[in-house]
C-alpha cells in the first residue's frame, strides 16, 4: 500500500493520530521535499516518529517515482507531504500513477494553506483562483499570475498567492551541461 500522508504545517507534531500509526508501521517513509517546507528539520522527524525518513527531493518524485513506489505491492510505503498531500499537483500524478501500476494506494489529509489562510479572518469563501508567483530568471519573466489576481480583484474575490521556493535546483547552465551541481536553497 502507499500511503500519502500530510504532516500539517507546523511541526513534527502535527501529524494526524492516523498518520503516525501508519508512519510506524510502514517499510519506508519518504518526506517530500520541494513543494513546500516544513518549519523542522528531518532529524526531528526522524526523532518523533522513531524511524529513518527518506528525503525525496523534486528528481527523485518527479523522475525516480517508480523507486518510491517499487514493492508497494507487498509492502506499506509513506510518502509525507508538508500540509495536505494534495495541495500540489505533484502528488495527484503520484496517485494516478498507482492507479496504473495496480498498487492501492490511501490518503491522510492534514491542513494545508489552503485553509489555513482563513486564520487571516478573511473568509474563505470570498477567496478566488488561487495563484503562483515564480522566481524571475534573466530570460523569463512570466506575468500569467498577475492577469488572475487582476480577474479576482474585479470580481471582489481575495486572492491567495503562492511564492515560490527553490530548495535544490539546478542553474540554468548547469542543467543545459549535464552538471548535478545545485544553487543554494531561495525563499521569497
Amino acid at each position: 500500500m502507499l500511503y500519502f500522508i500530510g504532516l500539517g504545517l507546523g511541526d513534527a507534531k502535527d501529524i494526524t493520530v492516523r498518520g503516525l500509526e501508519l508512519v510506524k508501521k510502514c517499510d519506508r517513509v519518504y518526506l517530500e521535499h520541494y513543494t513546500s517546507i516544513l518549519t523542522c528539520g528531518k532529524e526531528e522527524l526522524e526523532q518523533f516518529y522513531g524511524r529513518e525518513v527518506i528525503l525525496a527531493d523534486r528528481e527523485l518524485v518527479e523522475q525516480g517515482a517508480d523507486s518510491i513506489m517499487e514493492g508497494a505491492k507487498e509492502k506499506d510505503i509513506a510518502l509525507l507531504v508538508v500540509g495536505d498531500p494534495f495541495g500540489a499537483t505533484t502528488h495527484s500524478d503520484l496517485v494516478l500513477r498507482a492507479r496504473e501500476q495496480g498498487i492501492p494506494h490511501g490518503v491522510v489529509h492534514n491542513a494545508s494553506i489552503m485553509n489555513a489562510i482563513a486564520c487571516t479572518g478573511l473568509q474563505l469563501y470570498n477567496f478566488g483562483e488561487t495563484v503562483s508567483i515564480p522566481f524571475w530568471t534573466e530570460n523569463w519573466r512570466p506575468d500569467s499570475f498577475y492577469q488572475k489576481i487582476l480577474k479576482n480583484r474585479e470580481s471582489g474575490f481575495h486572492t491567495l498567492c503562492l511564492l515560490d521556493i527553490k530548495v535544490k535546483e539546478q542553474s540554468e547552465e548547469n542543467l543545459i551541461r549535464g552538471r548535478k551541481i545545485y544553487e543554494p536553497p531561495r525563499f521569497m
